[in-house]
């Protein structure tokens, strides 16, 4: 059996009539187990399709947004030191006054959730995205 380029397969295709599309797929799902719709349901270029997508796929890193501070500001910025050792104190203090700030721009899955909790913990509303 010879292989044939993804072109010939798509130079054939796009000669096939409706049905003989629909028995293709058909032959192509009981071959190898598969559905077309669960293929087909999120194409990659529309919006519905880009948001199944991220769904499926789960992040690896996460932006940290301090979304407000809340009443206790220095214990907020006394928990936003300790879970971000390289920010000085006048940075975490102008974080803390300034909400909603970006605290961290990429931090993977776990550690987003630590900072998230400490934070919290102090008092603060933090957001991941």
């Amino acid at each position: 059996m010879s292989m044939k380029s993804h072109e010939e397969i798509v130079a054939a295709v796009s000669k096939m009539t409706a049905l003989q599309l629909a028995e293709l797929v058909k032959a192509i799902e009981e071959e190898f187990g598969v559905s077309a719709m669960s293929v087909a349901a999120a194409p990659a270029g529309t919006t519905e399709g880009k948001a199944v997508a991220q769904q499926q796929e789960e992040k690896a890193e996460y932006k940290i947004t301090l979304k407000d501070a809340g009443s206790e500001k220095i214990k907020v910025i006394k928990a936003l030191r300790k879970v971000v050792p390289n920010l000085n104190l006048t940075d975490a203090k102008t974080a803390v006054e300034n909400a909603p700030t970006v605290v961290v721009e990429a931090a993977p899955k776990d550690d987003a959730k630590k900072i998230k909790e400490e934070l919290e913990a102090a008092g603060a509303v933090v957001e991941l995205s």
